[in-house]
């Protein structure tokens, strides 16, 4: 297997009386498609954080890859009062873009998303769908390696979803690693390689999503319970 672009190494997370996360071990290589399951507040977002690096380990130790680029889409993400456009060509020059490169690396990323024609449209003034997809393009605009998701689909509407996996899928199989967490096992089933159960911020599960289907479902209930909410 690859180096690892990212490792936790016994890492765990406090909010000072709440342990959000016990010790786990976890690392991430490329190509890797990995969703995070559980029930609300067993520790998904917390995790992704982690991994990210916008939060330190409380105990223990994040490792990652020097060459490492990530960027992290939120389940509700933040539009600037400006132009699809200029959202897009702003997050550029910030990760570095000249002047002159950030509308053509925002157009590209607005190709790769569909969303040229929209281009001059008031970001705000987007479907929730649509900024979804901006959002997915202002991460692509990075070019990672890694790309993070946080219920990535999370109330939207069926067609949007789909438009949103459809991207999902389309990084995976250039060899980006991606992280999502996700109440839906339909999407689980569909994207991922690899499935972590989290439950009370423990890793019940690390494995292959046929094992987590086949077994740890089976074996724990889970499909009959309120842990994961929605159907295949």
């Amino acid at each position: 297997m690859s180096q690892a672009w990212v490792s936790l190494q016994n890492a765990s997370l406090r909010f000072g009386a709440v342990q959000a996360l016990q010790p786990l071990n976890l690392s991430l290589h490329a190509g890797e498609a990995v969703a995070l399951v559980g029930a609300n507040g067993s520790g998904k977002s917390s995790l992704l954080r982690l991994l990210h690096g916008l939060l330190e380990p409380s105990a223990g130790s994040r490792v990652a890859n020097p060459a490492l680029r990530q960027s992290m889409l939120f389940q509700r993400p933040f539009m600037l009062r400006s132009s699809v456009q200029s959202n897009l060509a702003l997050s550029a020059w910030l990760q570095g873009a000249a002047w002159r490169e950030r509308h053509a690396v925002a157009e590209a990323a607005l190709q790769r998303v569909g969303m040229a024609a929209l281009a001059q449209r008031p970001a705000r003034a987007l479907s929730s769908g649509q900024q979804q997809r901006l959002a997915f393009a202002r991460a692509l605009a990075m070019q990672p390696q890694v790309l993070l998701l946080d219920e990535p689909t999370a109330s939207l509407a069926p067609a949007a979803k789909h438009e949103v996996e459809d991207l999902m899928a389309a990084c995976s199989a250039q060899g980006m690693a991606l992280v999502f967490a996700s109440h839906n096992l339909g999407q689980v089933k569909r994207l991922a390689q690899r499935v972590i159960w989290l439950d009370g911020g423990r890793v019940g599960f690390d494995g292959s999503t046929s094992a987590f289907f086949n077994d740890v479902l089976p074996e724990h209930g889970l499909a009959a319970a309120t842990v994961l909410m929605e159907s295949l």
